[in-house]
């Protein structure tokens, strides 16, 4: 349900079962949450469907070093491993497969209304998941601005939650979104000034 990426339950964030777990060569990190892959299966005619399906990286698929690339450590590196869903792997192979052969690519990222930002933390310590990224999908840099204050870079903390250290409680805020494509959105005052902890509030979209 959480994940790796921070995005807690996958179906109120909008993201269903068209996800994956990705493995370290592809996760980046976490700079990888986000992006989106369509997915092919291939050279398998035993299992493989005549289906593709679009993916969101949601989570990480760790390693197994206990076990060989070949036999179990699907994800171990430098494997490019995509760990999906029962519903969407069902779209490109019959399920009794288990794991098959895929060609994949990088495609831009379809998502629904504006991007989301879900404020936590306390007073001194602003920790802002961003969700429901379009285009690129993944997210590289954020700033924050408080009404009383110029903009400030954010730092990621982990997945795709940001943290600012500044004391911002009783002022609309404003942020600037960059995904790995270098495209930025800019959200001007997109949260009110009488902001709570733990709400969501949506901006512009790329």
């Amino acid at each position: 349900m959480g994940g790796a990426c921070g995005y807690g339950n996958l179906y109120s964030q909008g993201y269903g079962t068209r996800t994956a777990a990705l493995s370290t060569a592809l996760f980046n990190s976490g700079l990888s949450c986000g992006a989106c892959f369509e997915l092919r299966c291939i050279d398998d005619p035993k299992w493989c469907l005549a289906n593709t399906i679009t993916v969101t990286a949601t989570n990480f698929c760790p390693p197994n070093f206990a076990l060989s690339n070949d036999n179990g450590g699907w994800c171990n590196p430098p494997l490019h491993h995509f760990d999906l869903a029962q519903p969407a792997f069902s779209k490109i192979a019959q399920y009794r497969a288990g794991i098959v052969p895929v060609s994949y690519r990088r495609v831009p990222c379809d998502k629904k209304g504006g991007i989301r930002f879900t404020i936590n933390g306390h007073s001194y310590f602003n920790l802002v998941l961003i969700t429901n990224v379009g285009g690129a999908g993944d997210v590289h840099a954020v700033a924050i601005k408080g009404s009383k204050t110029g903009w400030q870079v954010m730092t990621r903390n982990w997945g795709q939650n940001w943290q600012s250290n500044s004391y911002l409680s009783g002022q609309s805020l404003s942020f600037r979104v960059t995904t790995s494509d270098g495209k930025t959105v800019t959200s001007y005052n997109v949260v009110p000034a009488g902001w709570q902890f733990g709400q969501t509030f949506e901006g512009g979209q790329f």
